[in-house]
């Protein structure tokens, strides 16, 4: 999947929670749990061990949420305070001498295991958590969300079930992010509202920048704690050593974990860009230094496995863009996920460079520009921005416009501008509109929608199909492969991805020599346990998902989203009478509204739908039935008419009043 998938460009404009609650105002929780946990072991045949079923425990999380509603707007340079973090305690790791004991090495307790619990990350791309425990230390990487699709109707978010998480906080010593993308941070906010204490979060600078503005409207209040590329920290029994990445965005990097049972390394997500945009490599010396000191279990990102060749670099889409810019007549539209930092600054040296200004529209996009702006991620001089209130007057010929809706979303500012209802920006024949994204899976239909919007107007449309707009942040099968081979795991275990992606990063595991049955295909919720004795299944815990709907997190069932996609896809029904139960006889009129469904603007229908349900209604008071037994005997009765008429089972709602 060549795509950055979750950036964070529909989270910004999310619900934000109200306040605080302590651990013991918890309610029991109802999340979405996945009603199976099935562990899949690679043997040397090829086999997969298959796990039983395990039943688990429903929970629900209820929060008060609110909008927020200010308008945000870049802050000038020069006025803007820039973010101060709290310092934990590091060293230079990478200065150290290579070798399998160095200083601040852990040591060895053969009776120690350390469990790796995958709650989120790995039936889909987004809600990437991984839990790493051994013995009375709980360490927890990464902590995101993945945004519905057409299956979840009035669904907003949606998040990993970390009851696992609550169950065992006392253990936790630390939260570590692995870089700002959505899908590595979005469900933060709801889980430190679900601690009972400030558990420190340690990331990068432009992580930690976009993790405080996500707090701020959800008024969140935690300890963040700033690290870099080399640093290396002491958390409870582990040590953690940091090494840059290249990614998609400023601040990524990958987590070597040592405990008292084995060392993993953790790559999150990367690619091998030879050329980067900030000038920052992943880190080849790392991963070899790592690699002799010995990778008891690996875990890298799988989103990119199934592209054969090497992804190419980011450099080559602001050369594209530059192009693109320089031949526009009128204005240019780029819509670009909000956190692709690297990609906003080539459009930005690509609009100055050809005598054009800056607009930056859609909430999100605008948060993480001044964000990124404040840090000095994001270079761009006040006098090349235009706020997009202040348009009036400027030449069309005269602005580049970065804004939100690569994805398709119908309330992202591409998309309100395609349609006309934009409050400033309006589009006209001949402008330039680019989508710098690959659409998420699920997201194509919405993605054309709004091309097919703008081809109406009559705009020049360019994607990734027509000029290289958009490259991938993910590092492809060779990539993946050349550092597999640098670092020689003895066991593996592909993360981040659907099923198709870590199958086929496994075959690649084994094409460069871990052995087929040191490879770990595993779902959420599964367990795998590292100890001197190697790495083996342990019992599966509570997994699954929580959804975010509206003012609620957690409330909404599986069954509560069925019931949508009936009234989506069928209609409903409503029947409403009055019975005398013990003269047996109907009271009044007996009514039968038909919503959604088809021929139910016809009289002959509806007219033929109340005699049916007046026929029942009589027939079962004649043999004395009361209560939800009438309900139930007039739904299936007109539920059998639908059907026979229509071929349609919409919802039935009957209303039964026993006088």
């Amino acid at each position: 999947m060549n795509n950055e998938h979750i950036n964070g460009e529909a989270g910004a404009d999310t619900a934000a929670d109200k306040g605080s609650r302590s651990h013991g105002d918890r309610r029991n929780s109802r999340g979405q749990s996945q009603g199976q946990a099935q562990s899949h072991a690679a043997s040397n045949e090829g086999s997969r061990e298959q796990r039983s079923s395990r039943s688990r425990r429903r929970t629900t999380r209820h929060k008060t949420v609110t909008l927020e509603h200010k308008r945000p707007q870049i802050t000038p340079e020069g006025q803007g305070e820039v973010e101060a973090f709290s310092k934990p305690r590091t060293r230079n790791a990478s200065k150290s001498t290579a070798g399998s004991r160095r200083r601040g090495a852990v040591k060895r307790n053969p009776s120690a295991t350390l469990k790796i619990i995958p709650l989120g990350g790995l039936d889909a791309i987004g809600k990437n958590m991984t839990v790493f425990e051994c013995g009375d230390d709980m360490l927890l990487v990464d902590a995101g969300l993945m945004f519905p699709d057409d299956d979840h109707p009035g669904i907003d978010l949606i998040l990993p079930d970390y009851t696992y998480v609550l169950e065992n906080e006392h253990k936790l010593r630390g939260i570590i992010i692995t870089h700002g993308h959505e899908d590595h941070t979005g469900s933060l906010p709801y889980l430190m509202k679900d601690l009972s204490r400030k558990v420190p979060i340690y990331g990068t600078k432009m992580t930690l920048g976009l993790i405080e503005g996500k707090f701020s409207e959800h008024r969140v209040k935690a300890k963040l704690a700033e690290i870099k590329a080399g640093d290396e920290i002491k958390l409870g029994g582990f040590i953690v050593d940091f090494f840059a990445v290249n990614h998609s965005i400023p601040g990524a990097v990958g987590v070597f974990m040592q405990s008292p049972a084995g060392n993993v390394l953790h790559t999150g997500d990367f690619k091998l860009d030879q050329s980067p945009i900030d000038g920052v490599h992943t880190d080849f010396g790392a991963l070899a230094r790592f690699g002799k000191i010995g990778v008891d279990l690996m875990m890298s990102d799988s989103t990119n496995a199934q592209n054969p060749n090497f992804t190419p670099s980011e450099a080559e889409v602001g050369k594209t863009l530059r192009q693109i810019i320089e031949n526009a007549k009128g204005r240019v539209i780029i819509a670009s996920f909000a956190s692709h930092i690297h990609r906003l600054q080539q459009i930005a040296d690509a609009a100055v460079a050809n005598g054009r200004k800056v607009v930056v529209t859609g909430r999100s996009m605008v948060q993480n520009t001044d964000i990124a702006r404040k840090l000095g991620y994001l270079k761009i001089q006040d006098v090349d921005l235009i706020d997009a209130y202040d348009l009036k007057g400027t030449p069309a010929e005269k602005v580049v416009i970065m804004c939100t809706g690569s994805q398709g979303e119908p309330l992202s500012a591409l998309a309100r501008i395609a349609n006309g209802e934009h409050r400033t920006i309006q589009i006209d024949e001949g402008d330039t509109v680019i989508i710098s994204a690959t659409p998420v899976p699920g997201n194509e239909k919405a993605v054309t929608r709004v091309v097919n919007s703008l081809a109406k107007i009559g705009c020049e449309v360019y994607d990734k199909k027509r000029a290289m707009v958009h490259v991938s942040g993910h590092a492809g099968a060779e990539e993946l492969k050349l550092v597999l081979s640098i670092v020689q795991p003895k066991h593996f275990m592909p993360v981040h991805g659907e099923s198709t992606h870590l199958r086929a990063h496994a075959r690649l595991a084994e094409a460069t020599g871990v052995p087929a049955r040191n490879i770990f295909l595993c779902e959420n919720g599964d367990t795998l346990q590292l100890s001197e004795s190697g790495v083996r299944f342990g019992d599966p815990v509570e997994s699954g998902i929580v959804y975010v709907d509206g003012l609620s997190v957690g409330d909404t069932s599986k069954d509560v989203l069925e019931e949508r996609q009936a009234l989506s896809n069928y209609g409903f029904a409503t029947i409403a009478a009055a019975v005398n139960a013990r003269k047996k006889q109907i009271e009044g009129v007996v009514r039968v509204e038909m919503r959604g469904i088809t021929g139910g603007d016809v009289a002959e229908l509806r007219r033929e739908a109340t005699d049916t349900v007046k026929g029942t209604l009589r027939r079962a008071l004649d043999k004395g039935a009361k209560g939800k037994d009438l309900d139930k005997a007039c739904r299936d009765a007109l539920l059998s008419l639908l059907w026979e008429r229509t071929k349609q089972r919409p919802m039935v709602v009957s209303s039964i009043i026993e006088l």
